[in-house]
């Protein structure tokens, strides 16, 4: 039996040091899923019941769900909201994968949208690929609305091409689903393309920018 592969942005060199981040990601659990139901509900046009949210942290073996939220130690107004919120963070935004054979699936991944753009996605789908490839998967799997250009862009950013249509994926409107994949994980262009978005999204991480409840107009995307 071979191997499994270590995690796709790491393997052939030490991890880079996450200290520093103002954001982590960590296992979601059934204390996060009424928070999460809070952003699934915005986020999403078919979303997820609070109930399949448990079943998924409790009972499928093969599903890996995540949270992001502040980091305990950040400053500034980051800390306050991290503080406000009986010191654990507000959650932020959630993502998850199954693992089906070779592949981890991704089957959600959602950031709140007053905290889309500063890079909390690609932060979560990072995690989705690492653990993943603990797991054993060989590669990452997913299906995006072929109108979801956004989520599309972030996907190709990190190494996802499109390898089929499925029509009338969508049951609310019938729309088209592309199915998307990674290289394999071992692959060694695709370890190195990882680092180098790792180490990009790690400097942006650290800098907190302006807090969302001043804007009036949240970004999407």
């Amino acid at each position: 039996m071979m191997s499994p592969p270590c995690p796709p942005s790491t393997c052939e060199s030490q991890p880079l040091p996450s200290e520093g981040l103002l954001f982590v990601v960590e296992p979601m659990s059934l204390s996060d899923v009424e928070e999460v139901m809070a952003i699934e509900r915005v986020a999403f046009s078919a979303p997820w019941s609070a109930r399949a949210y448990r079943y998924e942290i409790t009972e499928n073996r093969h599903s890996t769900m995540v949270v992001v939220r502040p980091a305990p130690r950040s400053e500034g107004w980051l800390g306050s909201l991290w503080r406000q919120f009986a010191g654990r963070g507000p959650v932020l935004g959630y993502a998850g994968f199954w693992l089906l054979g070779d592949d981890a699936h991704i089957a959600t991944i959602a950031v709140h949208p007053q905290w889309r753009r500063r890079g909390l996605g690609e932060l979560l789908l990072l995690s989705l690929l690492d653990r993943g490839a603990e797991r054993g998967a060989r590669r990452a799997t997913l299906e995006v609305r072929v109108s979801n250009q956004a989520a599309q862009q972030l996907y190709f950013k990190y190494g996802f091409e499109i390898i089929s249509r499925q029509k009338h994926y969508y049951a609310d409107n019938n729309e088209d689903a592309y199915i998307m994949a990674t290289p394999p994980f071992d692959n060694p262009w695709y370890q190195d393309h990882l680092r180098r978005r790792r180490r990009e999204l790690y400097e942006r991480l650290k800098t907190p920018g302006p807090d969302p409840a001043s804007r009036s107009d949240p970004a999407e995307g």
